[in-house]
């Protein structure tokens, strides 16, 4: 389900995939646990944590629910679907209408636009506590700053250790947890403004398929 109007969400970006085949590979389970997925797209991460036992928040931008639901009518069976929600979510806008008691947070591919890296890290620090795991898989890019976003912003918020590269590619998944820190340290307040925005990514899309 291709929307023109979806953008790059309507693309199974590589860095999904990558993240799906580190739980396959590391045998992770989400059974019991609470989990928000940032960015979810075409809902592929989000789908398999699902599938994987949690109970799961899938959040995009409006326009981009649809398809997530589609995705989820397709992919998830309807014994699991009480586990699954699908919400509009806008970092640095109506995060705060979210819990702060997640197990888990994922992200795919969320890091491409410098212009949201403020926005996404009072998101992050909202929605984790002491005891949130966060995942994120990302494709490290010079030309949007990702790679200082992940070596030197998120360290100063978060404890960031690299659990897995695919070198073909660039990706780098982050496995993180929340630096214990004072109410309203987390953001400086003005760093909104110390970012600009940056060409198009130029990613070669993967085909849109089942998270299986």
């Amino acid at each position: 389900m291709l929307g023109a109007n979806l953008g790059v969400s309507a693309y199974v970006w590589d860095c999904g995939v990558a993240l799906c085949r580190y739980f396959e590979k590391q045998g992770i389970t989400f059974s019991g646990k609470k989990v928000i997925e940032l960015g979810s797209g075409t809902g592929i991460v989000g789908i398999l944590a699902t599938l994987l036992g949690g109970d799961v928040t899938m959040t995009d931008k409006p326009k981009v629910l649809k398809q997530i639901e589609t995705n989820v009518i397709v992919n998830v069976p309807n014994a699991c679907r009480h586990r699954l929600q699908v919400r509009p979510l806008t970092w640095g806008e109506n995060h705060t209408n979210f819990p702060t008691d997640y197990d888990f947070i994922l992200g795919s591919d969320i890091v491409y636009s410098s212009v949201t890296y403020p926005a996404l890290i009072e998101t992050l620090c909202h929605l984790a506590n002491q005891g949130t795991t966060i995942y994120l898989s990302s494709e490290l890019r010079e030309r949007n700053g990702s790679p200082s976003f992940h070596e030197e912003r998120l360290p100063q918020y978060f404890n960031c250790h690299v659990v897995d590269r695919l070198e073909d590619k660039a990706i780098t998944l982050y496995k993180m947890t929340k630096i214990d820190t004072r109410p309203g340290d987390c953001l400086p307040s003005d760093d909104r403004n110390q970012l600009v925005t940056e060409p198009n990514t130029g990613s070669q899309p993967a085909s849109l398929s089942s998270p299986h």
